[in-house]
């Protein structure tokens, strides 16, 4: 097993851009897909170069390439906005875990949680990534 990663450091976001890299690869997307996903901590702290506690997710051409930390205005096709206890939260829940589900509509419920656009669009290779995430998160 790969050795566990802190959540919320830059080593952490490339872990999981990597993961989510390596399962797009796999999934054998549409040339034709170019999609962008923003994902960053309303309450995140600077990683480096005005970036923030995030990552940039994008499809192009049907590749996928990421960058560790997001911008406070980014914009994207699909943007997760999420506080870093929140995700904190989510990160070390397993899909079968019945918390999850609950915790899940929790943050979306009270808004520590907020998804604009549907991530639907990336393909269902995107819910597969969450299970190696936690699996690496300490």
């Amino acid at each position: 097993m790969d050795a566990k990663i802190r959540q919320g450091t830059a080593a952490w976001f490339d872990m999981v851009g990597q993961t989510m890299c390596e399962a797009a690869l796999r999934a054998e997307l549409a040339p034709d897909l170019n999609l962008t996903l923003i994902e960053r901590y309303t309450d995140g702290i600077e990683l480096a170069d005005g970036l923030i506690q995030g990552l940039r997710f994008d499809i192009i051409d049907g590749r996928p390439s990421f960058r560790s930390g997001a911008r406070r205005d980014e914009q994207g096709d699909i943007i997760i906005q999420i506080t870093a206890a929140a995700a904190r939260e989510l990160n070390l829940l397993h899909n079968a875990d019945p918390q999850y589900p609950k915790s899940l509509e929790r943050v979306l419920r009270t808004g520590e949680m907020q998804v604009n656009g549907d991530p639907s669009l990336m393909g269902s290779w995107l819910n597969a990534v969450h299970e190696p995430i936690v699996d690496r998160t300490k």
